[in-house]
């Protein structure tokens, strides 16, 4: 090997080592690394950021900007109820609602780049589990997995498959069509899914988080809800409802037509308009304001805020002399004057009965509101509040945004999927219409982008360069031909396969994806086999990564969420990722011919 090839072996070791500890940013160190063969003169400085202008970065960009407006509209929040069922998932249920969260969430991640709709749907686990009162994490770890699985069909399912499309193209190869992997996709997913039904109640053991440790020990707010006319909740009683039995919530009481009910009957059958006074911490407390079927008792004021894109939770301590000291919400005009819309109250050692407008005020309470941005600044140095601070909470979806989320993601697969437009373009008209429809501001658009990720995979495919630049991708590929070629095409397959899923989980899928790719190709050209059966096999083996909580960043999402040890991963992930190696050595030389 020549000098060059030398010091981009030297960089890359350095490279997954500084990865492994995960004591900096993978971006820093990945652009790092690229600047240090920049300026070693391996690559120039078209090649160092060649990814910044490779369709890759962009279109994953946009299709955050689509998940986020899901998010922040509850577009998928009824299919997650529907699929999730309100049952308690104990055994012999537990496969049972374990098919229900993961099969829905295999087949939309095909659809909805994974790690976005992780981001979404894993907090609505957790709060059906409290919910259910049942750990979340029977539940978390199978719904990365299955994420990940339906990743693979589509090219819109994640960004390592989009990141190898932009490495086909570059490669002057045509980019991947959106199905042009279901072939090989689909049928892992539907092995894949399967097993786990099987074996996760065996293997994965029930764990505590210790946010949830916490917020057992968190101060009571009150809180008072609604139910809507005509709603699902309607002709059901207290216990059908999941009322019942609320992990860090209670029913206190019920009022119907003026007459309060408390304690409640677990038999109680609700009616539309019925008003239920909960009391609970506040993460529980936020969670039922996403509960369909319920609204809150506020809701007249909330809509008019909360409405608007751009509204967020914040807490707010009423100072002793404060003018709300003594007085009602409703006395004070609270909406109309302060510009927040109070929907739970904290008052220390009490559950406040009636309704939270006609709670007369004291000093060390503690309001729970919906307002704009502006409302911390306006208000934090004003004689009224003692403290003002942002709730790490996300605000109440604006579920009459819902549809038109629905409308654009449907159209955006379509019209990429039938060539009308390319993926990067479909991508992006549909996160210009969500703006323009002000679905969701600019603002918000911004913060659904994770810059860290985008960084990573842009920077990612200047290292990809050096390997081909220097010549180290052919030496390793020879390497590789070399040591499995003797099985033939077969082996060179599998080879590929290996040394990714290797490389995957002791870096990341992206960049794994990125310096596998130049190898193969460099090992396609040698040994004469498909080289975009080689590029399917490095989607494959990058995306399915299932041995530890580092290697794709649906498994770190619930790794937290879900209070997991880091060997948990490799209990359940050993059997999978053998049976994703075995089964794609058999769909892919039939999918793309070796």
């Amino acid at each position: 090997m020549g000098p060059d090839a030398w010091l981009t072996l030297v960089v890359i070791v350095l490279t997954m080592a500084l990865l492994a500890t995960e004591r900096f940013a993978a971006s820093t160190v990945i652009l790092g690394a690229v600047v240090v063969l920049l300026l070693a003169g391996v690559i120039d400085e078209r090649q160092a950021f060649s990814g910044f202008s490779n369709p890759a970065p962009i279109t994953v960009a946009a299709l955050y900007v689509v998940a986020g407006a899901a998010e922040a509209t509850g577009a998928l929040e009824r299919f997650s109820d529907r699929a999730m069922g309100r049952g308690p998932g104990v055994e012999p249920r537990l496969r049972r609602q374990l098919g229900r969260v993961t099969v829905p969430t295999a087949a939309a991640s095909a659809f909805i780049p994974n790690t976005p709709l992780i981001t979404m749907l894993a907090p609505r686990v957790v709060m059906w589990a409290r919910r259910v009162d049942t750990s979340p994490s029977p539940y978390l770890m199978p719904l990365s997995y299955a994420s990940i699985f339906g990743g693979i069909v589509t090219v819109l399912g994640t960004s390592t498959n989009l990141v190898v499309s932009g490495l086909l193209e570059a490669s002057g190869q045509a980019p991947l069509g959106v199905f042009e992997i279901t072939r090989v996709g689909l049928p892992i997913a539907v092995v894949g899914v399967g097993a786990m039904l099987v074996l996760a109640p065996r293997l994965i053991r029930a764990r505590v988080s210790p946010s949830d440790q916490v917020r057992r020990r968190a101060r009571e707010y009150t809180v008072e809800m609604r139910v809507v006319e005509d709603g699902p909740l309607v002709g059901q009683s207290v216990a059908e409802a999941g009322l019942r039995n609320l992990e860090g919530v209670f029913l206190v009481g019920v009022e119907r037509d003026g007459h309060a009910m408390a304690p409640v009957a677990p038999d109680e059958v609700l009616v539309g308009g019925d008003h239920l006074t909960f009391s609970g911490n506040v993460a529980r407390i936020v969670d039922l304001q996403r509960q369909i079927g319920l609204e809150s008792a506020e809701q007249q004021h909330l809509s008019v805020i909360g409405d608007a894109p751009g509204g967020r939770l914040f807490e707010a301590v009423v100072s002793d002399g404060s003018a709300l000291s003594g007085s009602t919400l409703r006395d004070t005009e609270f909406r109309s004057h302060y510009g927040g819309a109070v929907f739970a109250i904290h008052r220390d050692g009490e559950r406040l009965p009636g309704k939270l407008g006609q709670v007369r005020l004291r000093g060390g309470d503690v309001l729970v509101m919906l307002a704009d941005p502006g409302f911390r600044e306006r208000w934090r140095d004003s004689p009224d509040f003692l403290i003002v601070s942002a709730l790490g909470e996300t605000a109440p979806p604006r579920r009459h945004r819902a549809r038109v989320v629905e409308v654009v993601m449907v159209a955006m697969v379509v019209v990429a999927s039938t060539n009308l437009l390319s993926l990067p373009r479909a991508a992006l008209a549909a996160a210009m219409a969500l703006v323009l429809l002000r679905v969701l501001t600019p603002a918000e658009a911004r913060q659904s982008l994770s810059f860290e990720i985008l960084v990573m995979i842009a920077a990612a495919f200047g290292l990809g360069e050096a390997l081909s630049e220097s010549g180290l991708a052919a030496e390793l590929s020879g390497h590789l031909v070399d040591f499995v070629g003797v099985l033939g095409p077969l082996g060179i397959l599998l080879g590929v396969l290996l040394a990714t899923v290797v490389a995957t989980e002791t870096l990341t899928n992206n960049a794994a994806a990125v310096l596998m790719f130049p190898i193969a190709m460099s090992a396609a050209e040698q040994s004469g086999v498909e080289p975009r059966a080689l590029a399917v096999a490095i989607l494959v083996a990058a995306s399915c990564s299932f041995l530890t909580p580092i290697g794709y960043q649906t498994n770190t999402i619930v790794y937290g969420l879900g209070g997991y040890r880091f060997g948990d991963f490799a209990r359940l992930g050993l059997p999978l990722t053998v049976l994703t190696v075995a089964v794609s050595m058999v769909v892919i030389p039939l999918a793309f011919p070796l």
